[in-house]
């Protein structure tokens, strides 16, 4: 009779997992939240009238401007999370940065229902995951593996 493995012993072992690892994850939480900045500032350099031409299709004044500010913040943002310095002025940083971005260009509610609204949805709520992964980071800070760890020494 051979004696399958308790699932619950699974559970503290994520536990010890977590524990043990968690300036690893941390940082590994940082690379991936500031990720999608990085894809984006980098869209939007090699891309920029097209992004100038979003904003525009939003009606916001000066496109340009718009652009060139979300650019900076994206980088600025992308690198502090990264290197892990001022880890939670760049994690509350990207939280109002998404937010507001959010309340601009993702009202799906303003969508008739199909492909568009669906679309805009599913952005809104990407958007949300992101901000609560950017107050994640805020409470954490930015861990073992940060500039931040450094300077504080």
């Amino acid at each position: 009779m051979t004696m399958e493995p308790d699932s619950h012993s699974f559970i503290p072992r994520l536990d010890e997992f977590a524990t043990k690892s968690a300036h690893v994850l941390i940082l590994i939480g940082r690379i991936l939240l500031a990720w999608v900045f990085v894809g984006s500032a980098y869209g939007a350099i090699t891309n920029f009238s097209g992004s100038v031409g979003y904003f525009r299709s939003l009606n916001l004044p000066a496109p340009e401007l718009f652009t060139i500010t979300a650019v900076a913040l994206e980088v600025l943002m992308s690198a502090g999370l990264i290197l892990g310095i001022g880890t939670r002025y760049c994690a509350i940083l990207a939280f109002l940065f998404v937010m507001i971005a959010t309340a601009i260009a993702h009202r799906y509610w303003e969508y008739p229902a199909g492909p568009q609204q669906i679309g805009q949805y599913n952005n809104f709520l990407k958007n949300i995951s992101i901000m609560g992964g950017a107050l994640l980071i805020f409470v954490t800070g930015g861990g073992r593996f940060s500039v931040d760890r450094k300077l504080a020494r």
